[in-house]
């Protein structure tokens, strides 16, 4: 019986770390960790976590469950969109919009011809001082994830930083 009950007890210890774990992968502070990352690098301050953008970004990213169809929402915030056919760590999101970094020329503020960097300068955008993120599995298998920047950054004929 005692063999049970430690047996039951690491299992459940087990279970909780598993859970721990899959969680802290995309928790807010993953998020904010992977843009102040970023921004750092550029001289940019950091981001904080703002719960009524993550509301949002919950909202919407819940609306595309079914689909996983990678489609802005047309709303008040800026916003970054990813997704996989597969599962996705919003860090993993986070480090493939800062990947443009590579086709974005800051003196001509322009991405390189044929490229897109927008995910990266809305990323680093100076003025967006909030975000709120979301992820979701949709019934497709594959992961969905918004996140959303307020205020809005990616204003033509401004640089992000």
């Amino acid at each position: 019986m005692k063999m049970c009950k430690i047996s039951l007890a690491v299992f459940c210890l087990l279970g909780l770390a598993m859970v721990l774990r899959s969680h802290a992968q995309d928790s807010p502070q993953d998020y904010l960790n992977a843009h102040n990352a970023a921004r750092s690098q550029v001289g940019v301050g950091p981001v904080t976590w703002d719960e009524q953008v993550a509301a949002y970004a919950r909202n919407y990213a819940n609306q595309h469950k079914g689909d996983c169809r990678l489609v802005h929402s047309g709303g008040p915030y800026g916003e970054n969109l990813a997704g996989s056919s597969g599962d996705l760590s919003g860090t993993q999101a986070v480090q493939l919009w800062v990947r443009e970094k590579a086709d974005y020329n800051y003196n001509s503020n322009s991405c390189a011809p044929g490229k897109v960097c927008g995910h990266y300068t809305q990323v680093v955008w100076r003025n967006s001082v909030r975000i709120g993120c979301a992820k979701v599995r949709c019934s497709t298998g594959g992961t969905y994830i918004i996140c959303n920047y307020a205020p809005p950054g990616n204003y033509v004929g401004q640089r992000p930083y």
